[in-house]
């Protein structure tokens, strides 16, 4: 079937959409209103411009083991996050196509936490430093609104740790399932003069899926809210995280085949493993100037830390250019974010600005040794890497809104995005060379929107926007044939987005809810993609063009006060336009899939509440084949997967008992829970595991 076909129909179905849209007259139900601040000018979701989902805390945390994301955001179409089983390594998670090349962290993706980045300059972010325990919403922000945030920005996430109100209460929770996992937590919130805190701790414990998974995570949240005065708000946040976890590795899909719990024997021999500690602590101030300005100030500093043993054989450590097996790696960062924004009439219409400067700013200690001495495995060797690096950037942004017209709204901003590399080569050594050096990448980054309110409950919207992805440090520190220095040929991949969506909310005396639809279409070219690897190096170059394109559908339907019906459906097609070729004529042909994506995802779920505290839940996730890499010569076999849950709490006067149960992979399915894309050799699959359970209780007690 060509390719074009369920784009095709995905575009029948949002055309067919819209004159019923604009016959309904629903009134507005009683669902919550939600006020979307991943956009830089909070607004309603109702009023939004943009793809963009919303999972409350109180959901994140219900029958969950609140410590991946992979838990709760399985319901956000066009995003596709997998799992690992590896807490060596962080979750691997794409938007739309963006971020499916990364083969550890997150990349192409911009993550922030109360407001505070987890990505750095250069586009390398991390997911595991957000407390679910503690989080009162997060925001995923898809298509060419995400280029407000400027470098790798193909898609946002956006947590926000809940403040502090009412009185006293301390919350214990403990939980218990399959594999040896067992996790403990405690959190105490509430307000006390004026001042509303939120802290938050918890320990999980595991000994994995496969041999060589276990890990041990300890996190640390804290929130601090305060008035100074009546027009100003004054957070204090503060995270500490502390991982020890070892790394199984991939496996072939032939070891996959024969045994799912199959580990190889490098991770094994060398004792792969992976060490982190990271601490930050940021501060956010807002203030009221009149009724037509307010200001806002955001600074955060922090230090991290990872010690990383890899099972890089020994004989490829030999050439005087490898950096060696062992990861020692330190880093102290910071920034700060000042934004205005103003508000005003102007006849009949409004005009809604806001205009910020952000700047951030890393410097980073890189060092790398053997992981061998002598016969001895998987211990600290010689020094083969030494380096001092520096990642900052300085973006100055504007964004405004106006509704020039009743029912009618257009939008513009643009940021311009000013990324910075320089790094001081502090090891050289005979066949080592000088491999210092700095590049500068500039770019402005437009977005420009246009949205009509077809009726109090519908709006339709297209936007186009332009974004731009800058190389890692790690993509641009060597360059082909061994020479020293940093690549200075490696572009940044650009892009230019367009979308054309719809949003309804609907209610009756028996039915309320909500549902959206996108249509999105992304042109890159400069695409950043492996050149040659060989001497414990990889050198990166600039591909051709490619192409992502599709649909996006969520709904989420209440029938009374007891059943809650949820849905999301994406397809995307994720291509090379353009073939390319490495450095070692090894090509890839116009028309391969593009390597790490899928091109269709669903999810289903339904929620009972036969009694008041009573829960019941079925889900259902199909994830289809996964291009594993950039040849399309291996794909991982698509799957679907059930889990089954239950919750019952119950108040006791000042006490509150939440006994929960939940089973995952209610078929025994065996499948690859996620893809190592380009993995150099062949160890493509991670294994997800069969059938797991899980079954806990928390105590909250209310002063």
């Amino acid at each position: 079937m060509p390719t074009h076909h369920p784009l095709a129909c995905a575009a029948a179905l949002v055309l067919s959409a819209l004159p019923a849209a604009a016959q309904s007259t629903s009134p507005p139900g009683s669902l919550p209103e939600q006020t979307i601040r991943s956009t830089l000018l909070a607004s309603p979701l109702e009023q939004v411009p943009a793809s963009v989902t919303v999972v409350d805390g109180e959901d994140i945390r219900d029958r969950q083991w609140q410590v991946n994301l992979s838990e709760s955001l399985s319901s956000t179409p066009g995003l596709l996050l997998q799992n690992r089983q590896n807490y060596a390594q962080d979750l691997q998670l794409s938007i739309r196509g963006h971020g499916a090349r990364s083969t550890f962290g997150v990349r192409g993706i911009q993550i922030y936490v109360d407001d505070i980045p987890a990505t750095m300059p250069d586009g390398q972010g991390q997911t595991n430093h957000i407390d679910l325990s503690s989080v009162e919403r997060i925001e995923v922000l898809r298509g060419p609104y995400s280029a407000l945030y400027g470098n790798a920005s193909g898609g946002v996430i956006n947590a926000y740790t809940e403040r502090g109100h009412g009185a006293p209460r301390l919350e214990s929770r403990f939980a218990i399932g399959s594999n040896g996992q067992k996790r403990i937590g405690l959190k105490a919130s509430g307000e006390t003069n004026g001042v509303g805190y939120v802290v938050s701790a918890s320990r999980f414990l595991t000994d994995g899926y496969r041999r060589q998974s276990r890990a041990d995570k300890n996190l640390l949240n804290a929130r601090i809210d305060t008035q100074p005065s009546g027009d100003s708000h004054l957070m204090l946040v503060v995270n500490h995280i502390n991982v020890d976890a070892l790394d199984p590795g991939g496996v072939s899909p032939a070891e996959w085949l024969a045994n799912p719990r199959a580990v190889a024997q490098g991770p094994q021999d060398f004792n792969a493993r992976k060490s982190q500690r990271q601490t930050q602590a940021g501060l956010k101030y807002e203030k009221r100037i009149d009724a037509q300005n307010a200001l806002q100030a955001v600074g955060y500093v922090g230090t991290r830390a990872i010690v990383q043993f890899q099972s890089t054989p020994a004989a490829a450590q030999k050439p005087p250019t490898s950096a060696g097996g062992v990861i020692d790696l330190g880093r102290n960062y910071g920034g700060l974010d000042l934004r205005w924004s103003h508000e005003r009439s102007i006849g009949t219409s409004t005009l809604n600005v806001v205009a910020g400067l952000t700047a951030n700013v890393v410097r980073e200690d890189r060092k790398g040794y053997n992981n061998f001495i002598g016969s001895t495995l998987g211990v600290r060797g010689d020094l083969r890497r030494s380096e001092s690096n520096t990642l900052s950037n300085i973006d100055p942004y504007a964004q405004a809104s106006w509704a020039f017209a009743p029912q009618w709204a257009l939008n513009a901003g643009l940021r311009w995005s000013n990324v910075r590399f320089v790094s001081r080569d502090e090891y050289i050594a005979p066949g080592n060379g000088d491999d210092s050096g700095n590049a500068r990448y500039r770019r402005a980054l437009p977005v420009v929107s246009l949205q009509h309110a077809l009726n109090a409950a519908t709006l339709i919207y297209a936007a186009l926007g332009s974004g731009f992805e800058t190389p890692t440090f790690n993509e641009i520190s060597y360059r082909s044939g061994g020479l020293g220095g940093l690549n200075f040929g490696l572009q940044p991949a650009k892009s230019r987005s367009i979308e054309i969506g719809v949003r309804q909310h609907y209610a009756t005396p028996s039915v309320r809810g909500d549902w959206s639809a996108a249509l999105f279409h992304t042109r890159t070219q400069d695409e950043i993609v492996a050149a040659e690897n060989s001497g414990g190096r990889t050198v990166f170059q600039n591909a051709g063009r490619t192409r992502r394109q599709g649909f996006e559908l969520a709904s989420t339907t209440w029938l009374g006060q007891q059943w809650e019906f949820n849905l999301a459906l994406t397809l995307l097609d994720a291509r090379v336009t353009q073939g390319y070729c490495d450095v070692k004529g090894n090509c890839v042909a116009a028309g391969n899939r593009l390597a790490g994506t899928v091109r269709s995802q669903a999810y289903l779920a339904a929620n009972w509440h036969p009694l008041p505290g009573a829960r019941i839940g079925i889900d259902w996730r199909h994830v289809g084949t996964i291009a594993a890499n950039d040849s399309n010569s291996v794909y991982a076999p698509a799957y679907s997967v059930a889990a089954l849950s239950a919750g019952y709490a119950r108040d006791w006067g000042r006490w509150t008992l939440d006994v929960f149960a939940r089973i995952d992979n209610l078929t025994n399915r065996r499948y690859v829970g996620s893809v190592i894309v380009n993995e150099s050799n062949g160890r493509y699959y991670e294994a997800a595991p069969g059938r797991q359970w899980m079954a806990g209780a928390s105590l909250a007690y209310k002063f």
